[in-house]
């Protein structure tokens, strides 16, 4: 544990833990990334498919491209990362600021999770204020709305605003924690890659946990090259005093 030498107190003494967290969690439970080499589908660039032009354009190919990566999410199964976090819940308030939209913190039995990006198990209309859960199949794609219009996933799609309410909640929560551990996420995204800074700006310990260096590494006041599901129990243990 010699990593955490310079942070553990701060660990043990801290209130309020705010993690932010990014693909790279989900994908050590199989999940690919949208950056990573794995992250074609169908010989199609998901860059361009997580678009409202690309929806508009072809919105069956983008439902198709949904309903596949839905398939894969609820398969499955939260790794050692999403648990530890979890854990942390009965010794710290923690929060979790996650943009992935997998709902893999939830079934590890976090309480307190802020989706950035929304969800792929929800569901929107185009026009009206209609939202809802999916829960079964569609008949057909593009789903229709009760009003007539096209159904979307309820995702933040590249080159739109995040909603307003989380975004604002996000950056109090940022504002007012102690630690804040950045998993899984190079913070290559706007407004996400801010949270830090609100963090800093508080007084907050930033600690670092992704394979590789992102361009954020040298503001952290940790950096651990490693995977989640390896560095985070280590932080659950010192949390516990092991």
């Amino acid at each position: 544990m010699k990593m955490f030498d310079n942070v553990s107190q701060k660990l043990r003494d801290s209130k309020k833990i705010v993690f932010v967290t990014g693909a790279g969690i989900s994908q050590e439970s199989g999940i690919p990334t949208f950056r990573g080499k794995d992250g074609h589908w169908r010989k199609h660039d998901p860059m361009k498919l997580a678009s409202i032009d690309a929806f508009f354009d072809d919105p069956k190919l983008v439902w198709e491209w949904y309903e596949d990566r839905r398939k894969n999410i609820l398969a499955a199964k939260p790794n050692e990362g999403h648990f530890a976090i979890s854990k942390m819940e009965k010794f710290k308030d923690v929060v979790i600021l996650t943009q992935n939209i997998d709902g893999l913190h939830q079934r590890s039995g976090s309480t307190n999770v802020l989706e950035l990006h929304g969800s792929i198990i929800r569901i929107k209309c185009t026009v009206c204020n209609f939202s809802d859960n999916i829960t079964e199949n569609f008949e057909s794609l593009p789903p229709k709305c009760e009003c007539g219009n096209m159904l979307r996933p309820d995702v933040v799609w590249f080159g739109e605003a995040l909603p307003q309410d989380v975004w604002k909640n996000a950056m109090e929560e940022a504002s007012t924690c102690d630690i804040m551990i950045i998993a899984g996420t190079s913070l290559a995204v706007s407004p996400a890659n801010t949270l830090p800074i609100y963090a800093k700006q508080n007084g907050a310990t930033l600690i670092e946990v992704n394979p590789e260096k992102t361009v954020m590494s040298n503001d952290m006041d940790l950096s651990i090259q490693a995977t989640s599901a390896n560095a985070l129990p280590k932080i659950l243990a010192i949390l516990k005093n092991e």
